[in-house]
């Protein structure tokens, strides 16, 4: 009877062992499943907040990118706009230096027209001189020759000198022989008409312009006329 009370016993300590081993299991999983569902909420909670601060420090960096493109570009444009206005200016400043280029050209053909007018103008003004020297000069002979030669010499348009000879002719006296002389733009004398025509009109006339002997040209002209009328007459 004393064992059967022990044997019960111990049954009764085992159950009770089992019971204990069972609740301690239960209680210490559910702990250990509390931990571990706190565990994940944190992590997740932390992982969540961790993707907030990235997503939004990516987004600040996208705003950042598109500014610095935004600038890239504003620089670029306004590259190309001064580069634009350099080649304007460097222009400009060609069609500048052309322009004074032709203003020094123009100012330098005017001062040599001026010079060359002035050069003209004194010779024109040295040639009228001279030309009215040789007037005078005729015109004080013309008297002389006029009452010993039976010579008239008369002025005639485009400033011409007219000689009519008389007493060449001894079948006519009164016969004329009319040689016209001018003189041309190069200052010298010029026989322009010889009426009769003497062959030897060129020569008399070249030899006045190297003599510049006036009374010498007048009288181998008359000598010329007489002997053309003696000639005509034989």
């Amino acid at each position: 009877m004393g064992n059967a009370q022990a044997e019960d016993e111990v049954a009764l300590f085992e159950r009770d062992m089992k019971e204990f081993w069972i609740q301690f299991k239960i209680s210490y999983g559910t702990e250990q499943n509390n931990q571990t569902a706190a565990l994940r909420d944190l992590c997740k909670e932390t992982l969540e907040a961790l993707s907030e601060k990235w997503s939004k420090k990516l987004k600040e960096e996208d705003l950042m990118i598109d500014k610095i493109h935004e600038y890239n570009n504003e620089i670029l444009q306004q590259s190309k706009y001064i580069t634009e206005k350099e080649e304007q200016l460097t222009e400009i400043k060609s069609k500048l230096n052309q322009e004074q280029e032709q203003q020094k050209n123009l100012t330098d053909s005017i001062q040599e027209l001026k010079e060359e007018l002035m050069k003209k103008m004194e010779i024109k003004s040295s040639k009228n001189k001279a030309a009215k020297e040789k007037v005078e000069q005729v015109s004080k002979i013309k008297t002389l020759f006029k009452e010993h030669l039976a010579l008239e010499m008369r002025r005639i348009p485009d400033e011409q000198l007219q000689f009519i000879f008389r007493h060449i002719d001894h079948k006519d006296p009164d016969k004329p022989y009319v040689c016209t002389l001018s003189i041309n733009e190069q200052g010298d004398y010029e026989v322009t008409s010889c009426t009769p025509p003497l062959d030897c009109i060129a020569e008399l006339q070249l030899k006045l312009r190297e003599t510049n002997n006036f009374s010498a040209f007048v009288a181998n002209i008359r000598k010329a006329f007489t002997a053309l009328s003696y000639k005509q007459s034989a």
